[in-house]
């Protein structure tokens, strides 16, 4: 029987999959562990095989597997298919988050666009896989549910590390071809920014807020730090050459702490940095540039001295299209084949299928939902996308790759 995806997709909404996104974090919402139980039950209820990957403490990555005609151990074709269990965290939500409410044709709750509508949509897709019984040659499809894809890829690079070294018993091989899931408003992105985030701290002197002269005030000094960087964003990086697809680099600085109380001067100071790198660009050398940057607009020597920059503690290649072309092709006509038209586009940001790519998979990126309700106060999903969806994916895994 084919799967209810409006039911399945409540379901999985329901259950916490909270990402802490690095913090310490205890309860039942963090982590994936309970929604990689639930599919582990849809799959064994379906006759799915399955295989569960420990990643980290409380989160596994699980693999499921579809045979099709003939199989990749006879030289048949093998398709992957990628989702991420975690969502964001639910601070500052206007609607119950892990309470799934259907209005207007939306189905409302946290994870239900990013991404538990497009893993909705390929559970779909799968489960009407293994129940064609036509014979006809296909692909043998592989799906698979990874963790920490909000906070630094480590699913999908554990996912990869089983066809690089040959150890998982379901995928003998590198696949063919990956269709990762995000909401792209069933579009398929091609080409995607990769990133590079990493803590820069600044040290003064403590002193008592009624002598700050004694001191040395490392907020002031960030303060410096911190307009460099808003100079580079705004003056330096607009100058580098664009990529067709995605556009600019960019850079942003996201958090600022320091100090211990108002009634002393700081010695410390940190901010994290985020800076966002085109298909081709690499990580590390992105890095480099932005410190190097600061270092002179500091001038004195001294004043850099007291700037230390820790390594990046994230970091990520962009997805470059290219490779990927003949699969979104193929896509594209499962697409038109159900909505009667397709486009591919670039996007700003990051997803799984740069680390896919990255081990030699072509991959593109595809589901329903718009990238704008990801992450929102009162994220919902169409439901006529996420049916779409998966009638997409089950007819083009099911016509070839």
């Amino acid at each position: 029987m084919p799967l209810d995806l409006t039911t399945t997709l409540a379901e999985l909404v329901a259950i916490p999959s909270v990402n802490p996104l690095g913090h310490a974090a205890e309860g039942p919402e963090f982590f994936e562990r309970r929604v990689t139980d639930y599919l582990e039950r849809l799959f064994l209820h379906h006759g799915i095989v399955t295989h569960r990957q420990p990643i980290a403490p409380l989160r596994d990555n699980l693999i499921a597997r579809v045979d099709g005609h003939p199989s990749p151990e006879s030289g048949g074709q093998l398709l992957l298919l990628e989702a991420h269990q975690d969502t964001v965290p639910v601070d500052g939500m206007t609607i119950e988050p892990f309470t799934p409410a259907i209005r207007d044709g939306r189905l409302y709750g946290r994870g239900s666009c990013d991404v538990k509508g497009g893993l909705t949509a390929m559970l779909g897709a799968l489960v009407r896989l293994a129940e064609d019984k036509s014979g006809v040659d296909r692909p043998t499809v592989i799906l698979a549910c990874t963790v920490n894809e909000e906070h630094g890829f480590t699913g999908a690079s554990g996912l990869c590390r089983f066809w690089s070294d040959l150890r998982s018993p379901l995928i003998p091989r590198r696949p063919q071809v990956a269709v990762v899931a995000e909401p792209t408003g069933l579009e398929i992105v091609v080409a995607h920014k990769g990133m590079v985030r990493w803590r820069c701290h600044t040290r003064g002197r403590a002193a008592h807020s009624s002598q700050p002269e004694q001191g040395d005030n490392a907020i002031y000094r960030m303060a410096r730090v911190v307009a460099a960087l808003e100079r580079y964003a705004r003056d330096v990086l607009p100058q580098q050459a664009a990529h067709a697809l995605c556009g600019r680099p960019t850079l942003s600085v996201g958090t600022i702490a320091g100090g211990i109380g108002v009634n002393l001067v700081p010695p410390r100071a940190t901010i994290e940095i985020d800076r966002r790198v085109l298909p081709g660009e690499d990580p590390l050398a992105a890095y480099r540039q932005a410190i190097d940057y600061i270092t002179s607009a500091l001038a004195d020597p001294a004043s850099a001295a007291h700037v230390e920059h820790e390594p990046p503690y994230m970091q990520s290649q962009g997805l470059a299209d290219g490779d990927n072309r003949r699969l979104a092709e193929r896509l594209s006509a499962a697409v038109r084949a159900v909505t009667g038209t397709a486009a591919t586009c670039g996007v700003p940001y990051g997803t799984d299928a740069a680390a896919i790519a990255g081990s030699g998979v072509p991959a593109v990126v595809f589901g329903p939902g718009s990238i704008q309700q990801a992450h929102t106060a009162d994220e919902w999903l169409p439901l006529d996308e996420l049916h779409a969806a998966s009638e997409i994916l089950y007819r083009f895994a099911r016509q070839g790759i």
